[in-house]
């Protein structure tokens, strides 16, 4: 495996807390968005050059800026943008490699919204404690992002 995917491989059981936390509660917590952020800084040192660091960081930023003004409409909720700019810091910075995650995070979406529909037709009940099967609840995002961060390496290596 490349090093440049070396850091999102420490960051997979946080995504799959992520996923389970977000089905489950239809929360990100704060503190699993900062771990992936301590993660990222005590991990990448030793494994991405400088410029490439600055570079994810800078990609980050605009996707939280973007995700700011999404969440300020309604379009998405916080911890869902909070959460999609700190797992931009494992998505390598070049144009190829930031395509190739919006077709993994598009594939994810697709492949969650089944998921999350057929779970709903199953075992939807006002008992539930799984707050994203409730028929009028949300789409839990974390779902999505956590999938997309766990396929990207796969599907770089598949489609590069």
């Amino acid at each position: 495996m490349s090093p440049e995917f070396v850091p999102l491989l420490f960051t997979a059981p946080l995504l799959v807390v992520m996923a389970a936390s977000d089905v489950r509660h239809m929360r990100i917590p704060n503190w699993l968005v900062l771990a992936m952020i301590v993660v990222f800084a005590a991990v990448a040192p030793f494994y991405l050059s400088g410029e490439e660091i600055v570079m994810r960081v800078a990609v980050a930023g605009g996707v939280l800026l973007v995700g700011i003004v999404a969440f300020t409409f309604r379009i998405v909720a916080g911890g869902d943008v909070k959460a999609l700019a700190a797992l931009m810091l494992f998505v390598p910075a070049g144009a190829t490699s930031i395509a190739y995650f919006g077709f993994t995070f598009s594939a994810a979406m697709v492949l969650g919204m089944i998921f999350m529909l057929t779970l709903r037709r199953a075992f939807s009940s006002p008992e539930s404690s799984f707050l994203s099967l409730s028929i009028d609840a949300g789409y839990p995002m974390g779902l999505s992002i956590a999938l997309a961060g766990l396929a990207f390496p796969a599907v770089h290596i598949l489609i590069g």
